[in-house]
């Protein structure tokens, strides 16, 4: 699935800026009072990147499972004032252990780390997305 033509992530403009990482730019559909990018916006890029980034990192699962976030927690630290970008990541030791329950039990949660920058490398959001996986009968 292309991430980027979900229709809402379609809607506020998220595009690709490499083969595995989304980057959004500050259009005015997506700006705040402050004509920085609206915290909103920042949540999806970074929750559309979550799973953009399971699908890469499992691609033996892709049709063979179905998720949906259950929690986040996301902390803003600047403001997004140019275009962003999102980069994700999963310590070894999680996919491992989320590998092993999935398949004894069909179902497993899993936990990714968001970021995203500016173009000048300049941290906005930080964020923890959390994932409920479970195989497609």
């Amino acid at each position: 699935m292309d991430v980027t033509q979900i229709p809402f992530a379609k809607h506020i403009g998220i595009e690709y800026k490499a083969k595995s990482i989304l980057k959004l730019a500050p259009k005015v559909v997506v700006q705040n009072h402050i004509q920085s990018i609206h915290a909103s916006a920042q949540f999806t890029l970074a929750e559309t990147q979550s799973g953009l980034f399971l699908q890469q990192e499992f691609p033996e699962l892709v049709g063979k499972v179905a998720g949906v976030l259950r929690g986040s927690s996301v902390k803003y630290k600047n403001p997004a004032t140019t275009s962003i970008y999102a980069t994700a990541t999963l310590d070894d030791s999680v996919k491992e252990k989320f590998l092993i329950q999935l398949e004894r039990k069909g179902i497993a949660g899993i936990s990714i780390t968001v970021e995203l920058r500016d173009v000048n490398e300049v941290i906005t959001m930080v964020g923890t997305f959390d994932w409920f996986i479970h195989k497609i009968k």
